[in-house]
């Protein structure tokens, strides 16, 4: 990767806000930050433990307002659009022409980088939402099988609980109950419908008949995880699951670095497989920079120099080894990746074909009102005497909020 990316002549800094502090995505930040030193540029760090909608948006905000903003920041494709709305982001279509991104990106994820048809933002990778995770000794001794439909879900959950075992590993962290509803959304509503719900915002689809069937399979989850699982992050819930104390975890894809370490260190033989009724569907939330406008000639050469890098081969392939996710672009050789990242890259590049790829709410709607939705499936989650009939009133109120698609003040 050295050898094809390295250029010896000096160049400028780039400041990078990220969230990749600790673990894998500290490895991953690292690899880029060799690369563009490579380049002969100066990385340097503006690292945020929050990677929400609050503090970091809020830092991010009072840095452009008082004319220094970072090079490059790490946020998702709503902000994305609202900073390109204020001008303050770098057109990139230059170097998007010469890396021919509109070729290696499928639609929705480009869509996503582009602010009135113009690059402002770029993608490095693509993390799959909608996985199930089963530990198959558990499911051996319930004498269940994997499930692919919700139905067949409940019966193998059922027989883990009559086995002994917790049969669903969930944290309780409101993001988690709110990840674990989109998935549910997903699987029982279909990609048409979560695009109508959680794309469009479409009001009769976030309080009708689809959407209280929802909320029933999602409650229904609830009786078959630990009573005291409450608050507890998503890594407590996974190692659960790696021990052989819970059978099943619905869980995005950065949670297999700690069953394939268990797999290699134990006796731990899992699965990873598509959520119920999620087969031909994939989830996808996609970890992107934004290019704001930068002050000299050295720091944009370094800002673009970057963004190509983001996206070529041999960056693509390092840095989702790395992290745990699959490559963004499209046609790449994932002969070194893992069993259940091939089964991701196939079943992303099959969704792309087939338009059933569909964003992350985070990914699709503002933050004001993502943060309202995540409030309401939370409650609905932790009490039981929440309806499905008023929390699909407080979801519709929700949408209706996206006129005021502002950002936070400093």
């Amino acid at each position: 990767m050295a050898a094809c990316l390295a250029a010896p002549a000096p160049g400028g800094e780039i400041e990078v806000l990220h969230y990749w502090e600790v673990g894998y995505d500290a490895r991953a930040a690292a690899l880029l930050k060799s690369t563009l030193q490579r380049q002969g540029h100066t990385w340097k760090d503006f690292a945020v433990a929050d990677g929400g909608n609050g503090l970091a948006i809020s830092l991010l905000r009072s840095r452009v307002l008082s004319g220094n903003p970072p090079s490059a920041a790490q946020i998702k494709g709503p902000v994305i659009q609202q900073w390109a709305q204020e001008g303050a982001l770098a057109n990139m279509d230059d170097v998007a022409r010469a890396g021919h991104w509109d070729d290696v990106l499928p639609k929705p994820v480009s869509d996503a980088m582009k602010f009135q048809g113009r690059y402002v933002a770029v993608p490095v990778n693509v993390h799959r939402l909608n996985w199930l995770w089963v530990n198959l000794r558990i499911l051996n001794q319930a004498g269940a099988r994997i499930p692919t439909t919700w139905d067949e879900f409940f019966a193998a959950a059922e027989a883990m609980k009559r086995a002994g075992y917790t049969a669903v590993a969930h944290g309780g962290q409101p993001w988690q109950d709110f990840l674990l509803f989109e998935t549910v959304v997903l699987g029982v509503g279909g990609p048409d419908f979560y695009r109508k719900a959680f794309v469009a915002l479409d009001t009769e689809a976030l309080a009708g008949p689809v959407m209280e069937r929802v909320l029933q399979t999602f409650r229904r989850i609830k009786a078959y995880t630990a009573p005291a699982a409450s608050s507890r992050d998503w890594i407590w819930a996974s190692q659960k699951l790696a021990k052989g104390e819970a059978g099943m975890q619905l869980m995005g894809d950065w949670a297999k670095p700690i069953f394939m370490a268990a797999q290699d260190s134990s006796e731990l033989e899992f699965a990873c497989v598509p959520a119920p009724g999620t087969m031909k569907a994939f989830a996808f939330v996609v970890d992107s920079f934004a290019l704001f406008k930068v002050n000299s000639a050295a720091k944009a050469e370094a800002q673009r120099d970057f963004a190509s890098a983001l996206l070529s081969p041999a960056v693509q392939e390092a840095f989702n080894l790395d992290k745990g996710s699959i490559p963004v672009r499209l046609g790449m050789n994932l002969a070194r990746f893992d069993r259940c990242a091939k089964l991701s890259g196939t079943a992303f590049q099959a969704a792309a074909r087939a338009n059933t790829l569909v964003p992350a709410i985070s990914m699709s709607v503002p933050p004001a009102i993502e943060d309202a939705m995540r409030e309401a499936i939370s409650a609905f989650w932790r009490d039981d005497r929440i309806t499905p009939q008023s929390t699909m009133a407080r979801l519709a109120a929700a949408a209706r909020q996206r006129q005021n698609n502002r950002l936070p003040p400093a």
